[in-house]
């Protein structure tokens, strides 16, 4: 077999592209992945990086090129992993998914027979993002905003992310600048020192309220209240500036403290006409849009009737149990997170919700205290991170027997693995809906309707 050596040059074809989308091609069955890189385009690489199994090269020409390709905007959108799809035109990026979510449930859940629906995407998949949270680094002596080089340490000063509010973008650009003139030390990676590590910025879809959150190495702020002062002044969107304090050496983004500078402690935005009081950890989904689209589609799946009982686990500040409860007879909602719980009784409270009844804890133990109370679900809602559903919860919702449980996803690799489980245990998949919340990345949302088993 041919020795593929870093350096060195080589003509390939590309022939598939891996769920991230890096291109992939083989030599000798070798297989080399490529950025920046579409099946069928004939392309001249650099060997960048080899291992036992497989290498990596990037593209120097190419004698072809895909007819689903189109002019990136920016390389760096790219290398830095924001926009990593942004060469494809965006009709081949729904058809990606929608083959990424085909591949899983017969490859994972085994499950092919079980039909993978049409994405659902956006007229403008581009300037949706609702919240950014871009790290702090020094670079020519001078305070600087980007994002990293993928799987380096190396910041890229990008202005422009393509996929965030630019109404957010900009609010990055005046921090940064107010930073830099009252002196801030950004935040020192590998020596852990320095002061600031990260802007994060939320800003309501249709509230346009703006929370803008300096995430710090350490609790002392000097002068942090007339740079909030600064913040709100020069952008007037700010209804909350917050410190966060995150003194460990680590890549998680936020620390437990949270300390306000200035203004409100939360933002407000709306959902289907309906307000939600929003904490700087709250999850809240980064695509309203699209978000809307996903939680109808997962309303009609769950066929919901005035008698029915609903569990929302992982129930986050309420969105989803929220935008059915007129609907239904009680939606029980249960989040780990102590914050997040109280934005959702805040939340139903102020939407003049009073058939839902919120609990902190893990959802498969509360859901047992639930089930001993005699609460039987018609329908469970779940929606959890990306590392999916433990056994415990599984186990938990299949013993209370509900009519249908409807899963959302934001992976479709742990979900067809939890599918498969599920159907061990008698509830059946039916359908598949991805939802492209993600557009230009190659992360994909799915709504999926399981049904008891005859």
């Amino acid at each position: 077999m041919k020795t593929i050596e870093k350096n060195q040059t080589y003509n390939v074809t590309i022939d598939d592209l891996t769920h991230e989308g890096l291109g992939v091609a083989h030599i000798e069955r070798f297989p080399i992945f490529i950025e920046n890189a579409l099946p069928d385009e004939d392309v001249e690489i650099l060997i960048v990086k080899t291992g036992k199994k497989f290498a990596y090269g990037k593209v120097l020409q190419r004698s072809t090129e895909s007819t689903n390709r189109t002019p990136v905007k920016d390389m760096d959108l790219l290398r830095s992993g924001i926009a990593p799809l942004s060469h494809m035109k965006y009709d081949y990026q729904l058809d990606f998914k929608e083959e990424q979510v085909k591949r899983v449930m017969n490859k994972i859940a085994h499950m092919p027979d079980v039909p993978v629906l049409p994405t659902i995407g956006m007229a403008e998949p581009y300037a949706y993002r609702n919240k950014a949270q871009i790290p702090v680094r020094k670079l020519n002596d001078e305070l600087a905003t980007g994002f990293y080089r993928k799987n380096s340490h190396e910041l890229l000063p990008i202005e422009d992310y393509f996929i965030q509010d630019p109404e957010i973008d900009k609010a990055i650009l005046v921090v940064r600048d107010i930073l830099q003139r009252f002196k801030i030390k950004p935040y020192n990676e590998e020596e852990n020192t320095g002061f600031l590590r990260h802007i994060i910025i939320r800003r309501g879809h249709y509230s346009h309220e703006m929370m803008v959150i300096l995430v710090t190495r350490t609790v002392k702020f000097f002068q942090g209240s007339r740079i909030a002062e600064a913040i709100q002044s020069e952008l007037p969107e700010t209804v909350s500036v917050i410190q966060n304090v995150n003194s460990e050496k680590t890549n998680v983004i936020m620390g437990k403290e949270d300390i306000l500078l200035a203004g409100k402690e939360t933002i407000e935005d709306q959902l289907f006409g309906r307000t939600y009081r929003i904490s700087p950890q709250s999850f809240y989904q980064v695509n309203t849009e699209q978000a809307e689209k996903l939680y109808r589609t997962a309303i009609d799946f769950a066929q919901l009737k005035p008698e029915d009982v609903v569990i929302d686990a992982y129930c986050g500040i309420g969105t989803i149990g929220l935008s059915f409860a007129e609907q239904v007879k009680h939606v029980y909602g249960v989040e780990v997170v102590p914050q997040a719980i109280e934005d959702a009784q805040y939340n139903a409270q102020v939407n003049g919700l009073e058939n839902v009844t919120y609990q902190i804890g893990k959802a498969e133990k509360v859901m047992k205290q639930w089930e001993q109370l005699g609460i039987k679900p018609d329908v469970i809602f779940v929606d959890p991170p990306r590392k999916g559903l433990a056994e415990e919860f599984i186990q938990a919702s299949a013993e209370l027997n509900p009519d249908r449980i409807v899963y959302i996803s934001c992976n479709p690799a742990t979900l067809a693995r939890d599918l498969e489980r599920f159907g061990e245990l008698g509830y059946q998949a039916e359908k598949v809906q991805p939802v492209d919340l993600f557009p230009q990345t190659y992360h994909i949302e799915a709504v999926v309707l399981l049904t008891k088993a005859v």
